[in-house]
């Protein structure tokens, strides 16, 4: 079993392209199943966080790769 504040603390990496997504904001549940629906990675900051922040990134559970140690690994197509 994993704790939320666990999932916060890794890093978000999409297989693709290698690229550092984040790190978790949030999670989406269903509250009927208890089941996790996606990853919400936030945007980062622009300009030092004072004009807001870039949209975020919402991954579908069925997008997930493996939950590491250290890691999540996703698979993510420039597209989506």
């Amino acid at each position: 079993m994993m704790r939320i504040s666990e999932f916060q603390t890794k890093d978000v990496v999409n297989v693709a392209n290698g690229k550092k997504l984040g790190n978790i904001g949030d999670i989406d549940i269903d509250l009927e199943t208890g089941q996790i629906q996606s990853l919400i990675i936030l945007g980062t900051g622009k300009v030092l966080g004072l004009f807001g922040r870039e949209e975020e990134t919402v991954i579908p559970w069925q997008n997930i790769v493996k939950i590491g140690a250290d890691v999540i690994l996703v698979r993510l197509h420039e597209s989506e």
